[in-house]
């Protein structure tokens, strides 16, 4: 139950997300910043694939190994694009987004309670700080965790399972990321709201299943604080 109950609060995200013009405006721009960002490290990874390729390896002179070297060439830059994604994605999360997803969930709560709980009132300069250091341990565990097991994919013979828990780890923590917006805000500690995570995971495992499914993944991770707000409203603030 827990599984298709994160598919129908991601879906009931977006939907309140499309019907209220201030957080479809800041998730837009959420969903742009992702995607220029994304865009402009890919485009230069593909630019100068043959010249970071060139200090690896040096174009041969034999013609019959010729053509590994560009099958090695664009193998490499598909690997970089992928970092640069992930990177890119990395940046824009804790650096621009944290802002715009707190603000999204403050809304939500807001339309929802008519208020926004939290233990103390801090500067808009204090509060920025304050969600940049949320957001790095949330943000860089897991991404350093994927590639880890990733490189352990290439290195084993249990790749496709790897592969599989991989898939699993990337959506659990990616919903993870729109969750703990309202927890962190409320200055809980890390210890218990990792392990509200824990308890979770299958409600984590279908709210972030649909971040997997390509190119669509932007749209709803950019509009994912709204559902998850509402589901941490829902199952901690009942009397």
């Amino acid at each position: 139950m827990g599984f298709f109950r994160g598919i129908r609060y991601n879906f009931r995200g977006l939907r309140m997300g499309l019907r209220t013009p201030r957080l479809l405006m800041l998730g837009m721009v959420r969903f742009a910043a992702v995607v220029i960002i994304t865009v402009v490290a890919a485009g230069f990874i593909l630019t100068y694939h043959t010249d970071i390729l060139d200090r690896i390896w040096a174009k041969p002179e034999i013609s019959w190994i010729i053509w590994l070297w560009h099958v090695i060439s664009w193998l490499l830059s598909l690997v970089l694009v992928g970092l640069s994604a992930v990177v890119s994605f990395l940046i824009s999360q804790i650096f621009f987004s944290v802002v715009l997803m707190d603000l999204m969930s403050r809304i939500t709560e807001k339309m929802i309670s008519g208020t926004v709980k939290e233990p103390v009132k801090m500067s808009l300069l204090r509060q920025f700080f304050y969600l940049v250091k949320q957001e790095i341990p949330r943000a860089s565990v897991p991404i350093f965790l994927i590639l880890l097991l990733t490189v352990l994919s290439w290195l084993t013979p249990f790749g496709p399972v790897i592969t599989i828990l991989l898939s699993g780890i990337a959506a659990i923590f990616l919903a993870w990321d729109s969750t703990d917006l309202t927890p962190a805000r409320r200055m809980v500690s890390f210890r218990s709201r990792f392990r509200f995570l824990v308890k979770t995971i299958p409600f984590h495992l279908g709210f972030g299943i649909v971040f997997l499914i390509p190119v669509l993944n932007i749209l709803f991770l950019s509009f994912s604080p709204i559902g998850a707000t509402l589901y941490y409203m829902d199952s901690q603030d009942q009397p």
